[in-house]
């Protein structure tokens, strides 16, 4: 007679547990089986990636190793303290290796196929072998204060090309939409041999002035028929481009572009230009179709050309890197000033005295910054 062994069971059962084993429900969860020889994976947030020292970075980046490369631009834009040694560390050893692309700020109205203008124009440059990196500005997540990663979705073909690196990048509301680490990242995605930078803004607010001040040319992207409530914008940044472009210049809408590119042209004719020794213009474009993308970049390069030979072109990186350094002088102290534990507790003060009219703003001013140097 055999001996009849009985299964150890479990006497506690959790008020989810199925009552048929799981065959009541369209979908079940089926048990694999556990091979004894094979060892247990463990998740990305069990196993804390590799710790790279300054050498690994810095080797990665000029080995344009792209993983590499996004870890040394997320080192870069933490505000880690930890961290700041190290990238500085890093840029050091990266700066003799930078320098040499052209920089091009792309900025337009909310609409005008900014990105879809760049994925047009990325994939032209790489197919007459450039390598691009594209450092979109990408409004951050009003929850999570991360990027959205809206325009590596947008830019589908160019961010699977192995000589494109696209990294969006975290408004966090400074300045309209810039991060202070843009420069920087220039400087990495310059050693990792990227030869154009493509820099896209959001479009609004000062932005585009700090972009400005970064790139050596600039463009401008609108679309026909804006309509004068956007005269506004146009206005100030007009004053800061190299070029105009019209884009949408398709279909029936292509005589209304070009009848907005000569009331451009004729605009610009009156505005002081941005770059020396360099008349700016408007022109059309479909990025959707690649029309107008060849003329697009035989003006970029005819611009290259005309202010490499007169000199500004490194006139001007001489000056932007000046200003680089006053403009971090000055988010340093906003920063340290803000931060300031003494000031944070009057500030609140200074408001409420500020909202019964008991105190003038210079007043208040001066007050807080006693507070701040005591």
């Amino acid at each position: 007679m055999k001996k009849q062994t009985s299964k150890k069971t479990n006497s506690y059962k959790p008020d989810w547990t199925p009552e048929n084993a799981g065959d009541e429900f369209a979908v079940r969860v089926v048990k694999g089986i556990q091979n004894p020889n094979t060892k247990t994976i463990s998740t990305a947030k069990d196993v804390k990636r590799k710790q790279l020292s300054v050498d690994d970075y810095v080797n990665g980046v000029l080995k344009s190793d792209r993983n590499i490369l996004a870890r040394t631009i997320t080192l870069i834009e933490s505000n880690n303290p930890n961290h700041h040694n190290i990238s500085q560390e890093v840029l050091t050893k990266l700066l003799p290796y930078s320098g040499n692309s052209l920089r091009i700020g792309i900025t337009g109205v909310p609409g005008a196929g900014k990105s879809t203008l760049i994925e047009s124009l990325g994939m032209y440059l790489i197919k007459h072998e450039h390598k691009v990196a594209v450092l979109t500005v990408d409004p951050s997540s009003t929850v999570t204060k991360g990027s959205i990663l809206g325009d590596k979705t947008r830019m589908e073909n160019l961010s699977k090309e192995k000589n494109c690196f696209i990294r969006p990048s975290p408004s966090s509301g400074t300045l309209g939409g810039v991060t202070r680490k843009s420069r920087e990242t220039i400087t990495v995605c310059e050693a990792a041999g990227y030869d154009v930078i493509l820099i896209e803004t959001v479009g609004v607010g000062q932005s585009e002035v700090t972009v400005r001040s970064m790139v050596d040319f600039f463009l401008l992207v609108l679309i026909a028929g804006g309509g004068d409530e956007l005269q506004g914008i146009k206005r100030g940044i007009m004053e800061l481009v190299d070029a105009v472009l019209i884009n949408k210049a398709d279909g029936d809408n292509e005589k209304r572009a070009n009848i907005s590119k000569a009331d451009y042209n004729n605009a610009l004719h009156y505005l002081q230009p941005a770059t020396k020794g360099w008349t700016p213009q408007a022109y059309t474009s479909s990025a959707l179709s690649g029309k107008g993308i060849p003329e697009l970049w035989e003006v970029v390069k005819k611009f290259e050309k005309t202010i490499k030979h007169s000199g500004f072109f490194n006139q001007r990186r001489k000056d932007q890197s000046v200003e680089w350094v006053f403009r971090m002088v000055e988010d340093s102290l906003r920063d340290e000033f803000y931060n300031n534990g003494k000031v944070q507790s009057e500030i609140e003060q200074v408001k409420d005295l500020l909202s019964k009219g008991k105190i003038t703003p210079t007043l208040a001013a001066e007050r807080l910054l006693t507070i701040y140097k005591s």
